[in-house]
């Protein structure tokens, strides 16, 4: 099983290459039929998932991360174990204690988790900042928080690379890249 390790250092070319395996996972779930639906259920620790054919924006992710061998729900559940109060989970849900079955299913905790990892990169204005494999947080009308991964395909119109996301109709590539305000941008380094 593959780990994250802290990200130092400068941000080369070298990282397109890295994470493009990590966009070409991104892009493949838009290949599969999901049915939105962010209900509660308890899974498997570790590697549970829910329903193959239900998730939500973090499920994109998680499942993408999967395909490199990186089990974001044991990541979250360690860390998130062992940094409660790092979290927001009491201010946001009202938690006590971790819940292995959702915590790596809510984008703020997913923000949390990325940054404690050094996986911050810097909100810029320039698409070109922008790489595939990169992971983008977003907040939507009404203050919902959003996650997607930048994909390895540009698109037709801008200059900018399509994003694998799901907003409700299951996976999609969409150019929405700042159709929402961004509130993260992330890129993981791996050992």
């Amino acid at each position: 099983m593959r780990r994250l390790i802290l990200f130092v250092g400068i941000i080369s070319s070298n990282c397109y290459a890295q994470n493009l395996p990590l966009a070409e996972a991104a892009l493949e779930r838009t290949y599969h039929t999901v049915r939105y639906d962010p209900s509660y259920i308890s899974i498997p620790y570790p590697n549970g998932d829910v329903p193959a054919d239900t998730g939500v924006c973090t499920d994109v992710v998680i499942r993408s991360f999967r395909k490199l061998g990186i089990d974001l729900q044991k990541e979250v559940h360690e860390d998130i174990s062992s940094n409660f109060q790092a979290y927001p989970s009491k201010r946001i849900w009202g938690l006590l204690r971790p819940d292995k079955n959702i915590d790596h299913r809510r984008v703020p905790n997913l923000q949390t988790f990325f940054h404690r990892k050094g996986m911050s990169i810097p909100i810029t204005d320039k698409s070109s900042d922008y790489l595939p494999g990169d992971i983008i947080t977003w907040m939507l009308p009404g203050n919902l928080p959003h996650i997607g991964i930048v994909s390895p395909k540009p698109s037709k119109n801008t200059d900018r690379f399509l994003i694998a996301h799901n907003i409700g109709a299951g996976p999609v590539l969409e150019d929405v890249l700042f159709s929402y305000t961004i509130t993260g941008h992330y890129r993981l380094n791996l050992e």
